[in-house]
């Protein structure tokens, strides 16, 4: 491995604090990983990681190395990357991780534009509901849905859809179409347990607002899951404009209380905190950005 090779490697077991984590990010072997590490602290003939059972800790010195050698490599491969195309064309690897939904409507279907873009870039995204592990995941830029609680992270907000409640025609044809907030305990929920508060509904209009608290018939995991209980008509449910974009624009699905406002769904762009954020992560944030449907 050679010493430009040697300092990433470096600058990603820092960031990813394991070996592991390190190794699923670059996509080489442990063995090889640890090797260049040792290697390099003989180099510098100075301990740089401190090895446990519980993962790495960075030493004073390593800390020191990284402060000074991270934004250098970056700078460099943000030259390589402008010299090599001339256009922005960007090159290497990109981790993305996104909702299943979100990413399967309206990243996706778009995202060979990027690529396109940029045909010396590959891209990995991990697709989950749940949030997963920037770190040890590798993960070099997140798309979140919802509130951002986790203040260790850096995060910026690109857009936002109205929250909507929602169902198929027929189930308002079969079940009739609520007239008051109140009156959804007459109705069937779908509860999406990834929610910040999952089955509690919250409904303004001027100065006056209702909550409503329901247990739900069928309640999930995934927003897929949702989606599929919706539309098979097993009850209604308040989702952001986005998870329903198709069916609000074909008519599959209509919503009610429209004139109760129900709030909004952020989407957040999230990046691992105390790391570069790279242009990679940069130029896919302002893609999405570019690319976000208007809500319905």
């Amino acid at each position: 491995m050679d010493r430009l090779a040697t300092l990433e490697t470096f600058i990603c077991v820092y960031e990813c604090g394991s070996f592991s984590a390190a190794s699923r990010r670059l996509g080489i072997g442990q063995p090889a990983i640890s090797k260049a590490i040792m290697q390099l602290e003989q180099q510098l003939a100075v301990k740089l990681l401190l090895r446990s059972t519980r993962g790495l800790t960075p030493t004073e010195a390593g800390q020191r190395f990284y402060e000074q050698v991270a934004p250098a490599l970056q700078q460099l491969h943000e030259a390589q990357d402008g010299v090599r195309g001339g256009n922005g064309e960007l090159s290497g690897y990109l981790r993305v991780s996104a909702p299943v939904t979100f990413a399967r409507l309206h990243v996706l279907p778009r995202l060979h534009v990027f690529m396109s873009q940029h045909p010396q870039l590959k891209v990995d995204i991990i697709l989950d509901d749940r949030p997963v592990d920037l770190i040890a995941e590798g993960i070099d830029v997140a798309l979140r849905l919802g509130e951002m609680k986790d203040s260790r992270l850096t995060a910026r907000k690109i857009g936002s859809a109205p929250m909507r409640l929602l169902a198929t025609p027929a189930y308002f044809a079969a079940r009739g179409t609520p007239a008051s907030p109140e009156a959804l305990e007459n109705h069937d929920a779908v509860i999406y347990l990834q929610a910040d508060a999952p089955g509690n509904w919250l409904f303004r209009r001027d100065d006056r607002q209702c909550l409503v608290t329901l247990s739900g018939r069928i309640r999930t995991s995934a927003a897929e899951g949702v989606r599929e209980a919706v539309l098979a008509g097993n009850g209604l449910t308040v989702a952001s404009a986005w998870m329903f974009a198709p069916e609000l624009t074909s008519g599959a699905v209509t919503t009610a209380l429209t004139d109760w406002h129900i709030g909004v769904m952020d989407l957040w762009a999230v990046y691992p905190g105390g790391r570069l954020t790279s242009a990679r992560a940069r130029a896919f944030t302002e893609f999405v950005l570019c690319h976000l449907p208007v809500p319905a």
